[in-house]
């Protein structure tokens, strides 16, 4: 079997390990293995195609870590949608009392509702922006 042929089948199974696991950081790997791949197809040696995937598998490994740590915003979990699904759904306030706090029918249930900071207190639509116990913290739609 040609050495390019292992290279290819290599990036297939953590292709498709990662299909299973759900880790993004394998597609990085399988990145290098197909250049390894590539490298044995343009005749490079062992020594060189090992060091082309360790160095393009391991870089975009790094590159792709530190972007997502560049542009991922950490969310409380009372505020993320990964964690509840609540947050961005809409409820309808009729009327807001005095202490700022509402009554909604909401999944069958009376929910108390506060407005969020910079939010206007008038009847109308508002999305859940968050949960702080069993009170809805929501926003103007």
């Amino acid at each position: 079997m040609a050495l390019s042929s292992i290279w290819w089948l290599l990036a297939g199974a953590a292709v498709t390990v990662e299909l299973l696991t759900g880790t993004f950081y394998l597609l990085m790997i399988a990145i290098g293995l197909v250049a390894a791949a590539l490298g044995a197809h343009l005749g490079a040696g062992i020594a060189v195609q090992i060091f082309v995937a360790a160095l393009v598998g391991g870089g975009a490994t790094v590159a792709w870590h530190l972007y997502k740590a560049k542009t991922e915003t950490r969310l409380h979990a009372n505020a993320n949608r990964d964690v509840n699904l609540d947050i961005g759904q809409e409820v309808q306030v009729e009327v807001w009392q005095p202490d700022g706090l509402a009554q909604v029918q909401y999944r069958g249930a009376q929910w108390t509702v506060v407005a969020a900071p910079g939010s206007a207190q008038r009847a109308g639509r508002y999305a859940v922006k968050e949960l702080s116990g069993n009170r809805l913290i929501v926003e103007a739609v």
